[in-house]
């Protein structure tokens, strides 16, 4: 059975950094692109960064560029989202998602979901 368990989350001021993972297991890692999207109260889930199975291509949403890092390493079947300069607005519950052919940005390309983690930025 497929799991992907987010942790990492927490309280931030703003300025702050935070470092999330993704741990999988029951699924060939290597062979999935992983995305990081996000969800605000009231609003619809958007997509945050994704990388490819080699970890050679990597997507940003504009918003996050230049502040958060996305990298994976395939013997830990894990995926990380370094995240730097925390604003208030990256206040979401964050989860990671593993699709088996691209770094995609739409969430419906997915396969598989973790149940997310909750960042809170304060300002």
């Amino acid at each position: 059975q497929v799991q992907l368990v987010e942790s990492g989350g927490g309280l931030v001021q703003a300025g702050g950094s935070l470092r999330l993972s993704c741990a999988t297991s029951g699924l060939t890692f290597s062979r999935y692109a992983m995305g990081w999207f996000r969800q605000a109260p009231g609003k619809e889930r958007e997509f945050v960064s994704a990388i490819s199975r080699s970890g050679g291509i990597t997507n940003y949403a504009d918003s996050v560029k230049g502040r958060f890092t996305i990298s994976r390493d395939n013997a830990k079947n894990t995926v990380y989202l370094q995240m730097n300069i925390l604003k208030p607005e990256d206040t979401a519950v964050y989860y990671c998602a593993a699709d088996l052919a691209a770094p995609y940005e739409s969430s419906s390309k997915y396969d598989y979901w973790g149940q997310g983690t909750q960042v809170t930025v304060s300002s």
